[in-house]
């Protein structure tokens, strides 16, 4: 029997990135929602009494930066000024418009230009992949799916007043036992929470196992040998930007699979659709996700790979991990076949031009039960056509 272990981690939208990425797709729907061809790349940093907003931004719309970042920090529940960090920080923005060098690429792409056609280009070079797996309803690893619910919860227990010392930034870690890769237990759970000064820590510990933990992973995961480490260090008093600065893209492993996953160092956050970082790594994983429900394969990667200023991907990989009724190369033609890999084109397959960006932000954009992303739908033609090449 193959023995082995595999832990990820989540974090709360009060993590000081996590309110810089939120911050950012904030801006980016504020835009979408007036101009829907604006074009972002919008970076925030945060740190004790302060936020910087900045990047490159090309629109027709209007909109109050700063009033975005407020109205966004104020939501997360940095309202008190104990906190060291409130939405009344100071607020700069240095923006300016996208490179006419690299516009020249994404308004027509290479294959525009040679068949004087309308295609936009990648608005990058880069790598992006997608993964899905059959261990969870939600086709995630188990230890991504866990982490996130635990954050989320953690999240719902502040705002609903449940838990009412708790404090917005937080973190979750989940290390999950495998038997021949089929998960059969959660081995380990941590929980690093803020807190109010005046809460005793054994209260906190008691409240994490019982109103969380218990809450969200079933009793048949969690045994007399699961080890549970809440607060560690014993104190959590001063978290989100006042104790650590924040900056956009920084949790790209929590944002998808959880390290279970290839990644090809894209963050999301902040882009607007022309940028494949986030819109491949979107169909990459509606593809993989569509492969897995076909039950073709246990488990599916799939890799695209750009080229700035041209449409269609230069390469198309598929790896099954060795679960597939099919080779991995019918499969990587399956998805040719299929999809139309091209920016534009998978714009349009998601109608990605929407201000639906800012849920993304926080508790990952992949297998999320809480809200509805288009790219978690499965193409059901598509994964009947998958099933019916098994001889």
């Amino acid at each position: 029997m193959s023995k082995y272990f595999f832990t990820s981690e989540s974090v709360t939208e009060g993590h000081p990135d996590k309110i810089c990425d939120i911050i950012s797709d904030r801006v980016l729907d504020a835009l979408l929602a007036q101009d829907p061809m604006s074009r972002c790349a919008c970076e925030t940093t945060a740190e004790p009494g302060a936020v910087h907003i900045m990047g490159e931004i090309t629109t027709n719309a209007s909109v109050d930066y700063e009033d975005v970042a407020r109205k966004a920090i104020c939501e997360i529940g940095y309202t008190k000024d104990e906190y060291g960090f409130t939405d009344h920080c100071d607020i700069t923005c240095s923006l300016h418009t996208q490179s006419p060098d690299i516009a020249m690429g994404v308004d027509r792409s290479l294959e525009a230009k040679q068949n004087d056609s309308e295609d936009i280009g990648a608005g990058d070079q880069g790598m992006m992949f997608g993964y899905a797996s059959d261990e969870t309803p939600e086709y995630m690893p188990l230890a991504i799916a866990l982490a996130h619910r635990l954050t989320r919860r953690l999240t719902e227990a502040r705002k609903n007043g449940e838990i009412t010392y708790l404090r917005p930034d937080g973190k979750s870690q989940v290390t999950v036992e495998y038997h021949d890769h089929v998960p059969v237990r959660v081995a380990a759970v941590v929980i690093s929470t803020q807190h109010d000064p005046d809460v005793a820590h054994s209260v906190i510990v008691s409240d994490m196992i019982e109103k969380v933990v218990k809450k969200v992973i079933s009793a048949e995961l969690l045994d007399e040998n699961t080890c549970y480490y809440i607060n560690p260090t014993g104190r959590f008093v001063l978290g989100g930007p006042a104790a650590d600065t924040g900056l956009t893209g920084r949790k790209i492993i929590c944002d998808t699979y959880g390290g279970y996953a290839a990644h090809g160092g894209g963050a999301f956050s902040g882009k607007d659709p022309t940028k494949v970082d986030r819109s491949a790594a979107y169909m990459a994983r509606h593809i993989a996700k569509t492969a897995v429900a076909s039950g073709v394969c246990k488990v599916c990667e799939v890799q695209l790979s750009y080229s700035i200023g041209v449409a269609r991907p230069i390469s198309v990989f598929v790896d099954t991990k060795g679960t597939g009724k099919l080779n991995d190369e019918i499969i990587a033609a399956w998805i040719r076949e299929s999809f139309d890999l091209r920016p534009a084109a998978i714009i349009d397959y998601f109608d990605l031009r929407r201000p639906i960006y800012a849920p993304t932000a926080s508790y990952g954009h992949f297998g999320r039960t809480d809200v509805h992303f288009p790219w978690e739908e499965i193409n059901k033609a598509a994964a009947k056509r998958l099933a019916g090449m098994v001889n």
